[in-house]
């Protein structure tokens, strides 16, 4: 099959009313308990937590996790005034669909999100460090 890995996706494809981060961490590997690295760059990952502002995503699609690898934490945008969380936009997204048990031998197709940076909407530069500059 000519598709391989994760499927370049843009970012208003995936949140087409916008997103809002809470917050960035860096992701552990359960089993090691060492940090998670990219199998491509070698570099450390980072998990950024989202809230998708599409008024009518419900449950788990209302919040999910997009993965950056970059040598330091990303840096989220600013606050909005008035709002407890920060407006983004992710650069160089990627998705990459998995097959997710949800019990009782029961499967859903579920999707990993990837990004090469994070910025506030409408900006030019990049407000995190992202794999390619790095590199």
């Amino acid at each position: 099959m000519a598709i391989q890995g994760a499927l370049p996706v843009e970012f208003g494809v995936v949140f087409p009313h916008g997103a809002y981060a809470l917050g960035v961490e860096a992701i552990t590997n359960f089993e090691t308990k060492r940090p998670e690295v990219d199998k491509d760059t070698g570099l450390p990952m980072w998990a950024v937590d989202v809230i998708d502002a599409d008024p009518e995503a419900r449950g788990k699609a209302k919040s999910v996790k997009v993965k950056i690898a970059a040598e330091v934490c990303p840096t989220l945008p600013d606050e909005a005034p008035g709002l407890p969380f920060r407006p983004v936009e992710f650069e160089g997204m990627a998705v990459r669909p998995y097959i997710e048990e949800v019990g009782r031998g029961r499967n859903r197709i579920a999707y990993s999100l990837r990004a090469r940076g994070v910025k506030a909407p409408g900006a030019t530069g990049r407000r995190a460090a992202s794999a390619k500059d790095a590199a």
